[in-house]
C-alpha cells in the first residue's frame, strides 16, 4: 500500500488538475488505509486546500521564476505540516517532502525543496497577527470583500474567524425510538464521546459512527444543526402530506418524517437517481417508511407530483455556508455563480404551485449570498401577492454551531 504522504499527494494533485471535488476525491482513495492512516491523510488533503493562499505566502519569498505544479504542491504539503500539524517534527515533514520529490517523477528538485522547506521553518511568522484577512484565513481577496458588501465589517471578519475550523457533528435522534438523553447514553456506552445539545446529540470524539450499533439500528442520523432547524422551521405534523423538493441525502426529509412519528407522506425528490438511492437506504435503515423518494428535475412542474401541506425548497447554491466542509469552495469564481439566483426563482415558482391553500412552503440554501438569498424571497413575493414571509433567518456559522444557512418561511 502507498505511504499517506504520497497518496496525499497523489489527491491533490487530482484536485488540483482534474477539480476533483476533495471529499469524494478522498472517500475513494483512503478506504483501504488504516483510521490513523485515514485521519493523517484527510487532515493533510483539506488543510493544504484549506490553506493554499497562506501557503503560497509562506514558500513565495524563497522561490523565483515559475514552479512546476508538482513541486509547488510537494511544498504545500511540507510547509502545512510545519505550521499546521503540530505532532509532526519538522525533520519529518521535510524529509518526507524531498522523498515525495523522487516518488513523484520531480527528483530534479529535491534540493530546491529542501532548501525552501528549511528556510520556512527557519523564519517562522504568527499567522494570526497579519493584517492581510486574505492571507491570514486563506480566503480570496473577492470573496472578503463580497461578505464585507454583503453583510459588513465585523460581521464577515467573526465569519473568517471560524471559516477554518473544524465544524462539530450533530445526531438527531429517530424520536420513533429514543430522545436526546437516551440516544447520548447508546453512544456513551458504545465508546463515543458526546453531550445532549437540545433536541441533539453533538459528537465530541471522532468515529465510524456508520459502523456503530446504535447507527445501524436506525437511532439516529447526522444532520448539521443549522438543516435541522431549517426542517423544524416546516412544523410538520402527523397526517401532513410533504415535499422536500431537493431532499439528498436526506437528512431534512428524515427529521420532517420523525416530526409526523412516520404518519403522513413525505416525497422526496432528486434529479439523479443515485443520490435517490441514498435517500431510500437511509429512510429504510432509520424504519420511516413514509418517505416516498423520487427522482424528479425541480425546474419543471409534473403532474405526477401532489398537492402539499408542507413544502421544502433547498434549492442549489453556490455553498458558502459549508466553506468548513468542503474548503475548495471558497475559490469558486463569483462571475460562475451569478446565475443561480434564476435558477433558484424557477424552482421556488415551480414549487410553489405545488402547495395547497392556507399552508407553508420553506425556502432554504446552505450560502451566504443575499443575491441567492433575501433577494431571490423577495422577488417571488414581489410575483405572488397571495404569499406572505411568516420569518427570515440567516445563520452564520460558530465554532460550536452550524453551518451557514438561510431560510425563509413563506405561507399562503
Amino acid at each position: 500500500m502507498k505511504n499517506s504522504r504520497l497518496t496525499a499527494f497523489e489527491i491533490l494533485y487530482d484536485i488540483e488538475k482534474n477539480s476533483a471535488y476533495s471529499n469524494i476525491a478522498l472517500d475513494s482513495a483512503i478506504k483501504d488505509f488504516e483510521p490513523k492512516d485515514k485521519a493523517f491523510i484527510s487532515s493533510l488533503v483539506l488543510g493544504v486546500v484549506e490553506r493554499r493562499i497562506t501557503l503560497d505566502y509562506l514558500i513565495k519569498p524563497y522561490l523565483s521564476g515559475k514552479t512546476k505544479p508538482k513541486v509547488k504542491l510537494i511544498l504545500y504539503i511540507g510547509a502545512y505540516q510545519l505550521y499546521f500539524m503540530d505532532k509532526v517534527p519538522s525533520s519529518a515533514a521535510i524529509n518526507t517532502s524531498v522523498e515525495l520529490a523522487s516518488q513523484t517523477g520531480v527528483s530534479y528538485y529535491k534540493n530546491l525543496i529542501n532548501a525552501v522547506l528549511h528556510k520556512v521553518d527557519n523564519n517562522r511568522i504568527d499567522i494570526n497577527t497579519l493584517d492581510d484577512l486574505s492571507v491570514r484565513y486563506s480566503v480570496p481577496q473577492n470573496l472578503i470583500n463580497f461578505w464585507k458588501k454583503m453583510y459588513g465589517d465585523e460581521q464577515c471578519e467573526k465569519l473568517l474567524s471560524v471559516i477554518n475550523t473544524k465544524p462539530p457533528v450533530f445526531a438527531v435522534p429517530n424520536k420513533m425510538y429514543v430522545d436526546a438523553e437516551e440516544l447520548s447514553y447508546e453512544l456513551l456506552n458504545s465508546g463515543v464521546d458526546c453531550e445532549v445539545e437540545g433536541e441533539l446529540v453533538k459528537i465530541n470524539s471522532s468515529f465510524n459512527l456508520s459502523a456503530l450499533k446504535p447507527f445501524k439500528d436506525g437511532l439516529f442520523h447526522i444532520q448539521d444543526k443549522s438543516s435541522f432547524e431549517c426542517a423544524k422551521a416546516l412544523e410538520a405534523k402527523a397526517g401532513d402530506t410533504v415535499l422536500d423538493i431537493c431532499s439528498a441525502p436526506g437528512g431534512k426529509a428524515f427529521t420532517i418524517a420523525e416530526d409526523m412519528n412516520n404518519c403522513g407522506k413525505v416525497y422526496a425528490f432528486d434529479i439523479y437517481e443515485h443520490r435517490v438511492g441514498l435517500i431510500k437506504s437511509g429512510a429504510e435503515r432509520l424504519g420511516l417508511d413514509i418517505i416516498d423518494a423520487r427522482v424528479n428535475d425541480a425546474e419543471v412542474l409534473s403532474e405526477s407530483i401532489p398537492s402539499a401541506d408542507k413544502i421544502l425548497c433547498d434549492v442549489p447554491c453556490s455553498g458558502f455556508g459549508i466553506i468548513r466542509r468542503k474548503p475548495e469552495i471558497r475559490y469558486k469564481e463569483l462571475d460562475t455563480i451569478k446565475e443561480l439566483p434564476a435558477l433558484q426563482l424557477k424552482i421556488l415558482e415551480t414549487s410553489s404551485a405545488y402547495l395547497r391553500d392556507d399552508s407553508r412552503l420553506v425556502y432554504s440554501t446552505c450560502t451566504l449570498n443575499k443575491r441567492e438569498n433575501e433577494n431571490v424571497v423577495r422577488a417571488f413575493l414581489d410575483n405572488h401577492s397571495e404569499f406572505k414571509l411568516i420569518k427570515e433567518k440567516t445563520i452564520f456559522p460558530s465554532e460550536y454551531g452550524g453551518d451557514g444557512f438561510y431560510f425563509a418561511v413563506l405561507e399562503n
